[in-house]
C-alpha cells in the first residue's frame, strides 16, 4: 500500500508539474497577447488591424512565406527521397545537418545569409551586375525563411519513406509500371501527408521569424516590412496595442495551422 500509495503522489506531482510549465510558459503568454489586443476595446483593435502598414506587412508575409513553403516542398521532399533511398559517402553527415537551422541561433543564419548574398560578396555583386540585388529584398526574405523552416518537410517525409512497404512499389514494377507512373501512383500518396503536415509546420513558422529576416530585409512598407519587422518597430515606437493586434492575427492563423496538422496526422494514424 505504501509503494502504491508513493507512486499515485509522484505520478500526480509529475503531472502538476507538466501542467504547470505548460501553463506559465505557453498559456499565460497566449492569453496575455489576447488581453493586450483588446484591454482598450473592439475599436482600438480594429484601428489597429486595419491600419494599412500593418496589413501590406501581414500580406507581404503571407505572400513571401508561401514562396518559401512551395520551395521547401519539392526541395524537402527531393532531399528526404535521396537520404532514405540511397547510399553514398556523407550520406549521415549530411542527414545530419538538416537539423542544423534547428540548432543554429536565427541571427547567426541571417549573419551567414548577408554575406554569401551581400553587395560585397561574389553572389551579390554578379546579381547587382546583372541589374537586381537580393539582400535587403524580397529574395532574401524568402531564402531566410527557407533556411529556418528547411528541416520540417525533410523530417516529417523521412519516416513515412522508411516505414513503406516495398512490396507495392516493385509490385508495379513487375507488372510494367515506370518509374514515374509508380512514384505519382504509389509512392507519393505515401508520402503525401507528411509533406502536407511538413509545409504547414514550415509556412506557420516562416509567418513568425524574425531573426534571420531582420538582418536582410528593408523596412520599406509593402515592399520589404513583414510582419515580424513591423510589430518589432509597434515595440520600438511605444506602441504595445498596434504589435499585439498584428501578433494575435498571426498568432490566430498559426493555431489554424496547427489545428489543421493534428487533423492531418490523426486522419493518417485512423488509416
Amino acid at each position: 500500500m505504501n509503494i502504491r500509495f508513493r507512486s499515485r503522489w509522484w505520478s500526480f506531482g509529475f503531472r502538476s508539474t507538466i501542467m504547470l510549465y505548460f501553463v506559465l510558459l505557453i498559456v499565460l503568454p497566449i492569453i496575455g497577447i489576447y488581453t493586450q489586443s483588446f484591454k482598450l476595446g473592439w475599436t482600438p483593435f480594429w484601428e489597429s488591424i486595419s491600419d494599412p502598414l500593418a496589413w501590406k506587412a501581414v500580406l507581404l508575409t503571407l505572400k513571401l512565406a508561401i514562396i518559401a513553403t512551395v520551395i521547401n516542398i519539392f526541395l524537402g521532399t527531393m532531399i528526404g527521397w535521396v537520404l532514405i533511398r540511397y547510399r553514398f559517402p556523407g550520406r549521415r553527415l549530411l542527414n545530419s545537418l538538416v537539423d542544423l537551422p534547428f540548432a543554429l541561433p536565427t541571427a547567426v543564419g541571417g549573419l551567414m545569409i548577408l554575406l554569401l548574398l551581400g553587395p560585397n560578396s561574389l553572389v551579390g555583386s554578379i546579381a547587382s551586375g546583372m541589374g537586381f540585388d537580393i539582400v535587403f529584398h524580397e529574395p532574401a526574405i524568402v531564402v531566410a525563411m527557407v533556411f529556418v523552416t528547411f528541416p520540417f518537410v525533410i523530417r516529417a517525409v523521412q519516416p513515412l519513406l522508411e516505414e513503406m512497404d516495398k512490396s507495392e512499389e516493385e509490385a508495379a514494377y513487375t507488372l510494367g509500371a515506370s518509374k514515374s507512373h509508380t512514384f505519382f501512383n504509389v509512392i507519393f500518396p505515401s508520402m503525401l501527408p507528411g509533406i502536407s503536415s511538413g509545409a504547414m509546420l514550415a509556412f506557420s513558422r516562416a509567418l513568425a521569424e524574425f531573426g534571420a529576416v531582420v538582418l536582410v530585409a528593408g523596412n520599406i512598407p509593402g515592399k520589404t516590412l513583414i510582419a515580424s519587422v513591423y510589430i518589432f518597430g509597434e515595440i520600438e515606437s511605444d506602441n504595445p496595442q498596434g504589435a499585439a493586434a498584428v501578433s494575435v492575427m498571426l498568432l490566430t492563423l498559426s493555431f489554424l495551422i496547427l489545428w489543421a496538422v493534428n487533423l492531418v496526422q490523426t486522419r493518417r494514424l485512423g488509416k
